[in-house]
């Protein structure tokens, strides 16, 4: 079976190669079924590596795959990494390097600059988001925020995401317009919060954000609705001109 590919809904340079894999097409099995990506949700090692494989021969180069902490260190992409950097993001600025997030709910973000020099990726959860990983990534990409566009891929939806006080506590007062009551927990819009921290900082060209992983078993992983489950990526790199 094929791999089912989200492509951005964004007006990207030609050069910028981006999109996030679905749960369809892989060689896992059972709650893994069937694209998994990620090495450390027990799934069986050898069916994820046939499952990067698989994604690698959609790319010019293997991912730069990050040990994600729920933090907002962005690093920079080297073909000299050796191993997987502890971080939330990453940036590149030279042709055949991949810049890849493993999500199941939380939200990935993709970033370029207009003129198709700078890429990155970003890992949002709602720790992430509080803490400020999405304005961490808009500065190391170095660029006017005016010049940057982004794209917002699948994550939970507003009318899935139930959190605790202590979530909701947890951002500055104006991002309370995304948390919806609802009896004694709050719904949380984690793509409402995202458009308004990047508009924040003058990125005002977000695109996508209109999915919900918790909502669509057979298209997405979501780690709130299954527990034990898959990781989906979300890719992006520049290509040779």
């Amino acid at each position: 079976m094929n791999m089912e590919l989200i492509k951005p809904d964004w007006p990207a340079p030609a050069n910028v190669r981006a999109f996030t894999t679905t749960r369809v097409g892989g060689y896992s099995k059972g709650a893994w079924s069937s694209m998994n990506l990620g090495l450390n949700c027990g799934d069986d090692p050898c069916a994820v590596h046939r499952n990067r494989e698989k994604l690698r021969s959609q790319l010019p180069a293997e991912p730069l795959w990050l040990r994600q902490a729920h933090g907002v260190q962005i690093a920079t992409h080297s073909r000299a990494s050796g191993e997987e950097p502890v971080a939330d993001g990453v940036v590149s600025t030279l042709p055949a390097q991949v810049c890849a997030v493993l999500t199941a709910d939380c939200l990935p973000v993709l970033f370029c600059n207009r003129s198709g020099t700078r890429v990155a990726a970003a890992h949002a959860g709602w720790r992430g988001l509080a803490q400020g990983v999405l304005q961490a990534t808009v500065r190391q990409l170095e660029e006017e925020p005016g010049e940057i566009m982004a794209w917002l891929g699948p994550a939970i939806g507003p009318k899935a995401y139930p959190v605790g006080e202590d979530v909701r506590q947890a951002f500055p007062e104006e991002q309370g317009i995304h948390f919806r009551k609802d009896g004694d927990r709050w719904l949380l819009d984690l793509y409402g919060v995202a458009r308004l921290m990047l508009s924040q900082v003058g990125v005002t060209s977000v695109y996508g954000g209109h999915f919900c992983t918790h909502s669509n078993s057979k298209r997405f992983y979501s780690y709130r609705r299954d527990g034990v489950t898959g990781r989906m990526a979300t890719v992006i790199c520049l290509l040779e001109h």
